[in-house]
């Protein structure tokens, strides 16, 4: 007999108000749905301490910062060493989630373009994964990535990714990865799940970015990590795979780029 597939739910927001009071509830059913691992973004400086709070209170939790491209403009701009600083903690597993936002924020192009470098090059120096948000920004994404690459390595998941073919082969052209949130299950998101099909196998990931985008059947209320497996599911037929074989593809990936997180050992 084998073990239930497992997965790993990369990319959720768990100190949103959406979740309060519910933290236990919602560890009982992402475990039920077979995610056992969820790693909880931050997505404003000011507020890393209680994300770091929930990670620290939750051996499946791990946790990423960064300052969000649409928030760019009213927060205070990180600096490397600040990232750097709080990349020494033993959950803190990525940089971000940073990138670029021209649908609602184009005004603060110029102000979102210098924050992703600065979160790029402290990737680079701390060798953890750099979490991309990118939306209507295609081409100066593929730019700033690849520009930023000549420069100096680093490791990069892009995160819910939607965006067009060639940005996607941008990114994969770089070594990085692409991440499937509940819009690939979405009944009209063929040309996405033509890209993902199109993608190595072992630079997928899966998420949630819950509380939103959940998939079908949820789609339109509030999603959470266990629904991260319906994702995976749907990500499955697009390989052509058995669930299990996914499963187990997806949490290699995962452990791969997220090494810190998978080198992780709770104290006893």
């Amino acid at each position: 007999m084998t073990d239930a597939p497992t997965i790993t739910d990369s990319h959720c927001h768990l100190d949103f108000p959406d979740f309060d009071g519910e933290l236990e509830a919602l560890l009982d059913r992402a475990r039920a749905a077979g995610v056992r691992r969820m790693v909880t973004i931050c997505t404003r400086l000011r507020n890393e301490p209680a994300v770091r709070a929930i990670a620290e209170a939750h051996d499946p939790i791990f946790y990423a910062a960064g300052t969000h491209p649409m928030s760019a403009a009213e927060e205070p701009m990180a600096s490397v060493d600040e990232l750097v600083s709080l990349a020494k903690h033993p959950k803190f597993v990525g940089i971000g989630e940073t990138g670029l936002d021209y649908h609602y924020t184009a005004e603060s192009a110029d102000v979102q373009q210098r924050s992703l470098r600065i979160h790029i090059a402290a990737a680079r120096e701390t060798g953890l994964p750099l979490i991309i948000h990118a939306r209507a920004a295609d081409d100066d994404m593929a730019q700033i990535l690849t520009e930023e690459y000549r420069n100096g390595a680093y490791s990069c998941v892009m995160h819910c990714f939607s965006s067009g073919a060639e940005l996607a082969k941008a990114a994969l052209d770089l070594g990085f990865y692409l991440s499937m949130s509940g819009i690939t299950a979405f009944p009209k998101s063929q040309e996405l799940r033509d890209i993902f099909a199109a993608a190595p196998l072992d630079r997928i990931l899966v998420e949630t970015d819950a509380p939103y985008l959940a998939p079908p059947p949820h789609r339109g209320k509030r999603n959470e990590p266990a629904f991260s497996a319906l994702t995976a599911q749907k990500g499955a037929e697009v390989f052509g795979l058995d669930y299990a074989a996914f499963a187990a593809r997806l949490e290699a990936n995962f452990d791969r780029l997220f090494a810190k997180a998978a080198g992780y050992r709770a104290a006893a």
